[in-house]
């Protein structure tokens, strides 16, 4: 088993609108954890990017992006007269709201030919995806992804989940709750936001998330809570970890993806659980002190450590 798959939306990126300039970028919450892994990671093993994609000039330069940092894309579809989704950051002070684009992005048919996702799946160290991922593809699709994520799981890779809710994106609180509940009986490692969990499940504490979510069958739990210590849960045995204290956030996007992309690559590199919580820390503190959801390579690099 090789390589990384990372499954979800890329999306075009305005940010630093502060006059009249905006600039471009390409981000999503799961190809922003893709993005720390391949900083991070080995260059020889594959990291490829799961989703479907246009055929107009914006799309092109979205995949001449991937290709340049060493992203792939795997069996993802291209499709005829498809684009990406699009999206803006506002930010009060170092805090961001978004506004989006993304209703007939072409990543939401990412699951419409199941021959071609059980191909990009295959083989893999890693299969990744989040909340998000399922918030944008209907019933249908959904049912295919995860049948996917299961069969590769079942062929060994490991399988890592975000619940990531964005209220917008679902119809109902109780449509979400579903999916994620299923999303779990596939996973082996969930990385849930604590204020997202309260949210969707009421859960009062990082602890109470932590045990609703060890009845799922995940075996790997790790609950982020913004500044506060994140919460890693493994095999009975928990530990709360410090947050890396940022006194001048630039621009929080992006963060708890920058995370979990430092969490995975240092699970895949041997680090024990409460040293790849430590390093996830360092990796989302370089992260807001950039604009955007991207940091360069080299500082997640310097971040994480040897």
């Amino acid at each position: 088993m090789t390589g990384i798959a990372s499954i979800g939306e890329c999306m075009l990126e305005l940010s630093g609108g502060d006059g009249p300039q905006w600039q471009m970028g390409h981000a999503g919450d799961t190809f922003n954890m893709m993005w720390a892994m391949r900083a991070i990671l080995p260059a020889e093993l594959p990291t490829d990017f799961v989703s479907a994609f246009g055929d107009d000039p914006f799309s092109g330069k979205q995949l001449a992006f991937f290709e340049a940092n060493g992203i792939g894309t795997a069996a993802s579809p291209r499709i005829a007269g498809a684009r990406p989704g699009l999206y803006a950051i506002t930010l009060d002070g170092a805090e961001r709201s978004f506004t989006y684009w993304r209703s007939d992005s072409a990543a939401r048919r990412l699951a419409e030919d199941p021959a071609a996702l059980a191909k990009s799946l295959s083989g893999r160290a890693l299969v990744y995806f989040s909340g998000i991922t399922l918030a944008i593809l209907g019933d249908g699709g959904r049912a295919t992804l995860l049948r996917a994520i299961a069969d590769a799981r079942a062929a060994g890779a490991l399988v890592a989940f975000d619940p990531n809710y964005r209220p917008r994106l679902w119809p109902s609180p109780e449509a979400a709750r579903a999916a994620v509940v299923e999303a779990l009986a596939v996973s082996d490692i969930t990385l849930p936001t604590f204020p997202d969990e309260h949210a969707l499940f009421g859960d009062d504490t990082p602890q109470a998330t932590a045990k609703r979510l060890g009845t799922s069958g995940v075996t790997e739990i790790v609950v982020k809570n913004g500044e506060d210590p994140a919460l890693v849960v493994v095999d009975a045995t928990s530990e709360s970890v410090p947050a890396e204290h940022v006194a001048r956030p630039v621009d929080t996007t992006g963060a708890g993806d920058s995370f979990n992309g430092g969490y995975l690559s240092a699970r895949l590199l041997g680090h024990p659980p409460s040293e790849a919580v430590r390093r996830g820390h360092k990796v989302a503190a370089a992260v807001v002190q950039v604009r955007g959801a991207l940091a360069p390579f080299e500082a997640i690099r310097r971040a994480f450590g040897d």
